[in-house]
């Protein structure tokens, strides 16, 4: 895939009308790179013209913050700092709800203002505008679709319609867990736990949230965190379920039925 690279663009005197953030998870994480390479065809089938940073990119520092490092958060947001505004970047999107609310909300004291947007808010305004469309019938018609809100989309910053409508173009049929929206459960990730051994306790928070998601009867789990994605796949493989039930991310349910 030829993606555009921010530096290239920048020696041709060109500026993107979005930076793609595209993250640790994004870039690093075999799974997650599918949900990048779906947006990015997304994004070049919508015709939008963007860049990514590449390797001028560094991790948002929103794991070191939550861990309590905020030493290393500081010089972390200080250099991607310098880097967004030198290169005069005023849009950015992200697929990565945790890099999302570093960018949008912690980032402005710093020196860093930016317009923030989340990749299923991009999605349902291109879905909206007639730029992205699908194909009817496709493959998830008449599927059962269960939607986890996570914690830094939902409660954190208050979006919760758009992942929800982008999954209503799909003609699918969408079942809520009974947590859900501003009561949704975590998937056990948030918060630097990801990258730590848990502490004791009977039940680890993602093989309860995962079995909520599939006493929906759901055919299709789908997120809109990388991190999520990976708990919730986590939980679908503990109860082997993993044949029977799928984990998307939003952006690549929306890339499998892109019309021609």
């Amino acid at each position: 895939m030829h993606v555009p690279v921010m530096a290239e663009l920048f020696a041709e005197g060109k500026s993107p009308e979005i930076l793609f953030w595209v993250g640790c998870a994004g870039s690093f994480d075999q799974r997650a790179q599918k949900i990048t390479k779906a947006f990015v065809t997304i994004l070049d089938k919508a015709g939008i013209s963007y860049a990514i940073l590449g390797k001028e990119e560094m991790c948002t520092g929103d794991p070191v913050r939550r861990a309590g490092n905020e030493f290393m958060f500081q010089m972390m947001a200080y250099q991607n700092i310098q880097v967004l505004n030198n290169y005069g970047i005023k849009k950015i999107v992200t697929a990565c709800p945790h890099c999302f609310n570093t960018l949008k909300n912690e980032y402005p004291e710093l020196g860093g203002n930016y317009e923030v947007i989340h990749h299923t808010t991009l999605l349902q305004q291109l879905i909206d505008e007639g730029k992205i469309k699908l194909k009817e019938g496709g493959s998830f018609k008449g599927k059962k679709i269960t939607y986890h809100d996570s914690c830094y989309l939902g409660r954190a910053n208050d979006i919760y319609e758009a992942p929800r409508k982008v999954l209503e173009a799909l003609d699918a049929e969408l079942a809520e867990m009974k947590r859900c929206r501003s009561k949704g459960l975590c998937c056990g990730a948030g918060g630097a736990q990801m990258f730590k051994e848990e502490e004791k306790g009977d039940t680890r928070i993602n093989i309860d949230r995962s079995n909520e998601a599939i006493a929906t009867g759901a055919d299709v789990i789908a997120a809109a965190c990388p991190f999520c994605n990976t708990m919730m796949t986590d939980g679908v493989k503990l109860a082997e379920k993993e044949e029977s039930i799928k984990v998307y991310d939003v952006a690549e349910l929306i890339a499998a039925d892109l019309s021609d």
